[in-house]
């Protein structure tokens, strides 16, 4: 069984719901990331995100855009990623996500792409830039080990049904209109939203875009599986790269 599955099932079975924390590969450094990866998990990420930098970012806002530029100033290869998420491999079986846009896919080979994160133990892939109507550039390669974890937003409307069909994983469900971090607030009918994912597929649900604190969530608990958190994260990394504790506090803040 594919780990974001088992871990959804296992926290199920607990009535609890899924901390999906995010993080940028390269940031502070390649060594830091496999060593916040793993304070996560301690301080209790169930699922972690791994941001694979990229130049143009369109669904990222100003903290995660300026880690990832960061990253790649600092000579950040894909290949660096890769090696890091093997050497986090041989510790730890922690569910592992990359946040990837497609053009890096492209250009590394896309099946390439797809087997190495098969080879290495990354167990799905959100794909931000990827449109519903292009998913088999990607799909026609995957295995049960890798899911494309779908994206929806409350413009979705209609399409959902089509984005969420004969998908796995979770539905990461966008709750506010913009980028990431820069919300003020959910979008003024997520609950109605979240009920229409609901209807159209058994799939975990979990809420991301401009999360900061598990206090903006509560109302929303009876309708998600899990929650997202990132430009926090990254931008507490940012403020103590030399003091990671209090990442580590950030991250059971977290935990509900």
């Amino acid at each position: 069984m594919n780990r974001i599955d088992q871990k959804f099932l296992e926290l199920k079975n607990n009535d609890k719901k899924a901390l999906i924390t995010f993080t940028t590969a390269g940031h502070p450094s390649i060594e830091k990331t496999k060593e916040i990866i793993l304070l996560k998990e301690a301080a209790g990420a169930d699922i972690i995100e791994i941001g694979i930098p990229f130049s143009d970012p369109l669904a990222d806002g100003p903290v995660i855009q300026a880690s990832s530029m960061n990253a790649l100033k600092n000579g950040l290869k894909v290949k660096d990623v890769f090696k890091m998420v093997e050497e986090v491999r041989e510790v730890t079986d922690v569910p592992l996500i990359f946040l990837v846009y497609f053009n890096t896919i492209f250009n590394y080979g896309k099946e390439a792409f797809v087997n190495k994160c098969q080879d290495i133990g990354i167990d799905g892939l959100i794909i931000p830039d990827l449109p519903f109507e292009e998913e088999d550039e990607i799909v026609q390669f995957l295995d049960d080990s890798l899911h494309l974890i779908p994206l929806v937003s409350p413009v979705s409307k209609d399409r959902i049904k089509k984005i969420v069909n004969q998908k796995k994983g979770f539905i990461y469900c966008i709750t506010s209109l913009g980028t990431t971090g820069q919300a003020d607030g959910f979008y003024k009918n997520t609950k109605e939203y979240l009920e229409s994912v609901r209807e159209v597929s058994d799939l975990p649900i979990a809420i991301g875009f401009g999360i900061k604190t598990t206090e903006q969530i509560q109302e929303f608990m009876p309708y998600i599986d899990g929650y997202i958190v990132g430009s926090r994260i990254v931008e507490c990394i940012e403020e103590n790269c030399d003091n990671l504790s209090r990442v580590v506090k950030l991250v059971t803040s977290l935990v509900l």
